[in-house]
């Protein structure tokens, strides 16, 4: 069965570099089973300090809380019904 999409947002980020974000991410996939959240790819800016992750979860919520758990809870979490 096809998973919903959502992407999430995190502010307050400020100098993520390449290493920290990993580290951040891999936090994120080595809980995400708790959930059943595939977290798929993340992408941050050091100088606005936003991160944004893309993943598949049965919800919003789910997402959420995998999130808050590895301590970076996100802004906003957004459905992507559409994709090309």
């Amino acid at each position: 069965p096809h998973m919903p999409k959502f992407m999430d947002v995190h502010h307050g980020m400020h100098g993520i570099t390449p290493e920290l974000l990993t580290q951040a991410h891999q936090a994120d996939l080595d809980i995400q089973a708790d959930e059943n959240v595939d977290f798929q790819r993340a992408w941050g800016d050091p100088d606005s300090g936003m991160v944004w992750c893309i993943s598949e979860a049965p919800s919003a919520e789910a997402v959420k809380r995998i999130h808050e758990r590895t301590g970076h809870p996100p802004t906003e979490v957004y459905p992507v019904p559409v994709e090309v």
